[in-house]
């Protein structure tokens, strides 16, 4: 019995969390989620875990590692694995319009719920109590999907409140990132309940957690107080959409998306994200992310328009449910060029064929990393240019020395 486990010394000394809330949930109420400065979520241990729950929580934690298997699927270098991917939007108008882009995911959840295979869906919302933080909820109508579309550029830890869920008896949709998805997966492997219950995992594209104190920065930007924000959107209301804070006495402020992500939020992202693997969800059923529209060079172009989301199959599952989407008159899709991804999502592709510079960076200098199984990070990285695999390397490397904080 350790009061600090060896899985957790070893996420420590790497600053490895990525705060999905597994080891809560396996841990008997031995470990909770707490938010520390400058505004993630970390596990608080409450009590000793024993040497057997310790290596369980190992095994789940997408911080140490994870592991993807083409299991005879399409198993594009950059993607993943997948079965078919297109584009689509919910014919929805109002859900289209409050979905950060066109509010496929959300239709997809409409969808399962009218259909009965699944009797709610575990997403995340705003949290009443700080209006730009998070909290996980159960949604069992169109209209409670409605009101957790769009969103959340704050940390997260949905799986923390599974365990109401795998006592139920019924079963559920979970929506996550794509560690809180392959962490869920990884449990599965050591429980028999996680796929019972949750028979239909859903993700999306994921630049990377911020913290709390990126948010903050936004409404600094926009001149309000946290004290004075009721109600905080990072998206949505159109395609892209604003970050826009509702004050007390009912006031707007808004910023552009390019402004709140590109300007502000995206230097607050945790360290783990930037060693990620998996910023696509190649755990999960399905995957929904931005259709962007490009300019002439293929760059991503952020003005406003209706939304288009980009919707990959990635299980055989997946494919089915959203056909019966589509079906039911819910989803509307059409073909998609999957060789416009790589410069439709430059922010993807570029940290896939940088990630072996950095994670060799962070081993020279004597810093665990991740294990990663099935990810292809070699073919990766042989697509990118020796200055900038070497700069990455080096940037990585002066990081250790020189961490950033705050």
């Amino acid at each position: 019995m350790s009061q600090k486990p060896n899985f957790l010394r070893k996420v420590e000394r790497g600053d490895l969390c990525a705060g999905c809330g597994g080891c809560a949930l396996v841990s008997d109420q031995k470990i909770t989620m707490e938010t520390v400065a400058p505004g993630y979520l970390r596990p608080r241990i409450k009590a000793p875990l024993s040497a057997e729950e310790d290596a369980r929580i190992a095994r789940l934690c997408p911080g140490l590692g994870q592991s993807v298997a083409a299991q005879g699927r399409t198993d594009d270098i950059l993607w993943g694995p997948y079965e078919e991917m297109c584009e689509g939007w919910a014919t929805d108008p109002a859900l289209r319009h409050t979905g950060s882009s066109g509010a496929a995911l959300s239709a997809i959840l409409v969808s399962v719920l009218d259909s009965g295979l699944v009797d709610g869906v575990v997403q995340t919302a705003a949290d009443p109590d700080r209006p730009t933080a998070n909290r996980a909820v159960i949604s069992t109508t169109r209209a409670e999907v409605l009101v957790a579309a769009g969103s959340r550029y704050a940390p997260s830890a949905p799986l923390a409140d599974l365990g109401p869920c795998l006592e139920s008896g019924k079963r559920y949709a979970f929506v996550g990132k794509p560690c809180d998805v392959a962490a869920l997966r990884a449990l599965a492997r050591q429980d028999a309940r996680i796929e019972a219950t949750f028979v239909l995992m859903v993700s999306f594209f994921c630049a990377g957690v911020p913290s709390l104190a990126g948010a903050d920065a936004v409404l600094k930007a926009l001149g309000a107080a946290p004290e004075e924000v009721q109600a905080f959107r990072y998206r949505g209301n159109g395609w892209p959409g604003q970050a826009t804070a509702t004050l007390q006495d009912g006031q707007t402020r808004s910023m552009s998306y390019h402004d709140s992500w590109g300007g502000i939020l995206s230097k607050h992202v945790q360290h783990r994200c930037k060693i990620c693997a998996d910023g696509t969800g190649k755990d999960a059923d399905i995957v929904c992310a931005d259709a962007w529209h490009a300019d002439e060079k293929g760059y991503p172009l952020f003005t406003e328009d209706e939304g288009i989301s980009l919707i990959v199959a990635r299980t055989a599952l997946g494919a089915a449910q959203i056909a019966q989407a589509e079906t039911a008159g819910l989803l509307e899709t059409r073909p998609f060029d999957r060789s416009r991804l790589e410069a439709m999502q430059p922010g993807q592709s570029g940290r896939r064929k940088a990630l072996l510079a950095r994670l060799i960076g962070l081993r020279l200098m004597g810093q665990p990393i991740p294990q990663y199984k099935g990810l292809h990070l070699r073919a990766a990285a042989r697509r990118n240019s020796p200055k900038v695999l070497l700069r990455n390397m080096l940037g990585t490397m002066r990081r250790v020395v020189r961490p950033k904080r705050g």
